[in-house]
């Protein structure tokens, strides 16, 4: 769930082919009905879809997180250089949607959600 400071490069990226490996694993040897525990997740049974349904969610997610961390290194924003895939608008427009963006988030913040 995080890196500590100690953490080498070289042993976060192990530890997460070590988990995909492991996840293909499952994947390849259950059926998408079959249940199982998530403990974190309470004492419910939950299928293998279930699962797969929730961490393609988590994964969109946090992609889109590594987008505005990108878009905050460089500036640069969208699918491809020559093909953003963004809605076609002018700078001012842009500067008021991250304003109203940022705001969303800090209001929610302040929300405690």
């Amino acid at each position: 769930m995080w890196a500590t400071a100690d953490e080498t490069r070289e042993e976060i990226v192990a530890l997460y082919r070590r988990a995909s490996s492991h996840a293909d694993t499952t994947i390849e040897a259950l059926a998408l009905d079959d249940v199982g525990r998530v403990p974190w997740w309470g004492d419910a049974t939950v299928t293998l879809h279930r699962v797969l349904v929730h961490v393609v969610a988590e994964t969109q997610r946090h992609a889109g997180h590594a987008d505005i961390v990108r878009e905050l290194i460089d500036g640069a924003a969208g699918l491809l250089p020559r093909n953003d895939n963004l809605p076609p608008a002018d700078e001012p427009w842009w500067r008021d949607h991250r304003q109203r963006v940022e705001q969303a988030a800090l209001d929610a913040g302040n929300r405690g959600t």
